[in-house]
């Protein structure tokens, strides 16, 4: 596959998710191993900053807008003009909205809770927000590189998306371990299923195989007609790379913690 870049090109946190999974499965063709997960690190690092930016910028503006209506609207209220008040603090409903929708967007590009607490906790948090059932266990994992915890982090919302989207009426569970050699997860939803062989990847499964390639992991889909489905992904090596070369010490024997969330 030929990619062309263009070098005043949008950064790629800016791209769709079509023109991302082209661009993840160009790199881990073509560049050397390792390359490929910096590359899409550097990506997640612009993704950051723009959650940062709505964060700091708009969504405070338009918070002190909504409180400036509010006001406005008590002060209307308080000299008997009634029609103002309401239609102003009908305003500030609006605005109350539209910060609502900017939090879930930027939620979207880099939820903060992945970078300060972890896969687990940004995942529990997701679950919250997902339109169906969803259960997340996360059993005490150490925390991973950053390029490595966001993909798994992306791929997961994808997965689970694709179960709201093809799945019908079904619970979803999402469960995340380590072992001492690699990163675990799975995704598994009780609907309708499919049979692989006979279905044809969508860019999505093709985005959330490239996505985990490009970190060094393999990804698996285990589904058929009327049995659900069920993905699972392996992560070897996944933790940040110490100065001595070796790997963090494992303290969950010593204080384990377990994150489950269920989704409204």
């Amino acid at each position: 596959m030929s990619l062309s870049v263009n070098k005043t090109a949008l950064p790629a946190a800016a791209l769709t998710g079509q023109q991302r999974g082209a661009l993840l499965k160009s790199l881990s063709q073509t560049l050397p191993s390792g390359l490929a997960s910096r590359v899409l690190a550097a990506g997640d690092v612009d993704r950051q900053r723009i959650e940062r930016d709505l964060h700091d910028g708009v969504q405070q503006r338009l918070t002190g807008l909504r409180i400036r209506l509010a006001v406005a609207a008590e002060s209307f209220q308080q000299r008997g003009d009634m029609e103002a008040g309401v239609a102003l603090k009908r305003f500030g409903d609006e605005v109350e909205q539209a910060i609502e929708e900017v939090r879930a967007f930027a939620r979207g590009v880099y939820p903060p809770l992945l970078a300060s607490k972890g896969l687990g906790a940004a995942l529990v948090s997701a679950g919250r927000y997902a339109g169906a059932p969803i259960t997340v266990s996360a059993r005490g994992t150490r925390r991973c590189r950053p390029e490595v915890e966001s993909a798994v982090y992306f791929t997961c919302l994808a997965a689970i998306d694709n179960a709201a989207k093809h799945a019908g009426p079904a619970r979803v569970s999402v469960r995340v371990w380590d072992t001492a050699q690699a990163l675990h997860f799975t995704v598994s939803d009780t609907g309708c299923g499919f049979d692989p062989d006979a279905t044809p990847r969508g860019s999505g499964l093709i985005n959330m195989h490239d996505r985990v390639a490009a970190v060094g992991g393999t990804l698996n889909i285990d589904s058929r007609p009327s049995a659900g489905t069920r993905l699972h992904g392996s992560i070897p090596d996944p933790w940040p790379r110490a100065t001595t070369g070796r790997r963090p010490p494992d303290f969950r024997a010593l204080a384990p913690t377990n994150l489950a969330g269920r989704g409204a």
